[in-house]
């Protein structure tokens, strides 16, 4: 699972540079978020931009992660294309989660 970091000011970003968060790669999805956010400031932004499918165990990944964050950090998610956002809105995980259309609108938000 190829996974990036970056820090803005006192934010994380985390980007997934895959296509696809499927029962194949959820657990590589997992760890490598976990070790990306090990020392994490307050905020974790996940960057799902390039992610264009994502099924049951790729959603409950992410679900893994915001509990492993909780509850001294906070993750957002931003960049959701189309297919992957009608999956939260499907399981109406987008009322437990923030969704951003960008990066730069998670941002705006995280640091207003």
């Amino acid at each position: 699972m190829k996974i990036s970091t970056r820090t803005e000011g006192d934010i994380c970003i985390v980007r997934v540079e895959e296509a696809r968060i499927d029962a194949s790669a959820a657990l590589a999805f997992k760890e490598g978020v976990r070790e990306a956010t090990q020392d994490a400031t307050a905020t974790v932004i996940l960057d799902l931009r390039d992610v264009m499918f994502i099924d049951s165990s790729g959603l409950g990944a992410i679900v893994a992660t915001l509990k492993y964050l909780s509850p001294d950090r906070t993750l957002v998610l931003a960049g959701l294309t189309p297919p992957v956002r009608r999956v939260f809105e499907l399981t109406r995980m987008d009322s437990v989660m923030a969704l951003f259309e960008t990066v730069d609108d998670a941002l705006g938000r995280c640091r207003a």
